[in-house]
């Protein structure tokens, strides 16, 4: 591929709540890099939400304007000698930074990017065998592949700890949480017959969907033993709460993401004497996990794509992951963009 074709159709964040289609200019391709054309990035109505509003906290290489997203598959349609990678792979793209006019801190909402052959992905063979007979025209089997990031949050969060009893919020993040506790159990603490966790979440319209594991409203909960605590509903004002309802000796990982600063009341933690554990962003080795667990048949992703939007309708389409309680994760599909 020429520099000349270097060039790309881009979500921008030209500022708070503005958001333009644009086409960017590529960084050269090296050696060690491929050129991917993306088929569907994902909308993070975490990440991208704080982004949006202008409320995400300070990171290094954070600015505007920048392209968001860091959940994206697509095409290797050009593989450098060094990349490791082969021309018609289809791979997860965990974000670009091939942008000379824009922030690349994220980067993956773009119709073709340039990404080092390391960074990529290939997607599990099981996405990959259903792409093409998959009847589901939201979300077909390939597509599925934009949720292996929040997969592998939900994996770094509980590889090698205590299994969650009770799951704060029942968004993508909080259902492949249980998902992998369930697909992982037999590994935990507790061994094979590890119970399934709970799932609390106060929105009836997201209730549904539980795949072995029960849903409730935490009003209806009157449980105080619970021994491992995960939230993911990035409510800074919920850790009294959860400490009300934590075992002595428990354990409160936040893995979710929080604009606000968090507080709790002392004496109810020092009662407890509770331990409080932050989970950070995923590594390779979790993202090498899921795929494991996805192709063993033991982690499925189905179901939790409830939207796709074309990438020119992606105005309308934020404004739906950020304001639809249906939305579970939203997809932009990138079909016809790629001249």
């Amino acid at each position: 591929m020429t520099s000349s074709e270097l060039s790309t159709l881009a979500v921008v964040f030209e500022q708070p709540q503005q958001l333009a289609l644009k086409r960017l200019a590529l960084s050269a391709a090296g050696p060690a890099d491929c050129v991917v054309d993306i088929a569907f990035s994902g909308i993070s109505t975490g990440t991208e939400r704080l982004l949006w509003t202008g409320r995400m906290p300070p990171f290094p290489g954070l600015g505007y304007p920048l392209v968001p997203g860091y959940e994206s598959v697509g095409e290797v349609v050009s593989a450098g000698a060094e990349s490791g990678r082969l021309v018609g792979e289809l791979v997860f793209v965990p974000g670009a930074r091939c942008y000379s006019e824009v922030a690349g801190l994220f980067g993956g909402a773009a119709a073709r990017v340039v990404a080092p052959g390391a960074r990529l992905v290939p997607l599990p063979a099981h996405l990959t065998r259903t792409a093409a007979t998959d009847a589901d025209t939201t979300a077909p089997g390939s597509a599925q592949g934009v949720l292996l990031a929040l997969a592998a949050t939900a994996y770094h969060a509980l590889a090698n700890q205590r299994a969650p009893d009770l799951i704060v919020g029942h968004g993508v993040l909080g259902r492949l949480l249980a998902r992998v506790a369930i697909a992982t159990s037999a590994g935990s603490p507790e061994g094979s017959q590890a119970e399934p966790p709970v799932v609390w979440e106060t929105n009836p319209q997201r209730a549904a969907g539980a795949l072995g594991y029960d849903v409730l409203d935490p009003a209806q909960d009157q449980r105080r033993d619970y021994r491992a605590i995960y939230d993911v509903s990035g409510d800074a004002g919920l850790l009294d709460t959860l400490i009300a309802h934590l075992a002595p000796g428990g354990e409160i990982c936040l893995a979710g993401f929080y604009e606000a600063p968090l507080s709790f009341n002392f004496p109810p933690a020092f009662m407890r004497e509770l331990r409080l554990r932050v989970a950070a962003e995923f590594r390779e080795s979790d993202l090498a996990a899921v795929v494991a667990l996805i192709d063993a048949g033991q982690l499925s992703l189905d179901g939790l794509i409830t939207h796709r939007y074309p990438a020119a309708a992606a105005a309308d389409a934020y404004g739906t992951a950020f304001g639809d309680p249906t939305c579970l994760k939203l997809i932009l599909d990138w079909s016809g963009t790629h001249a």
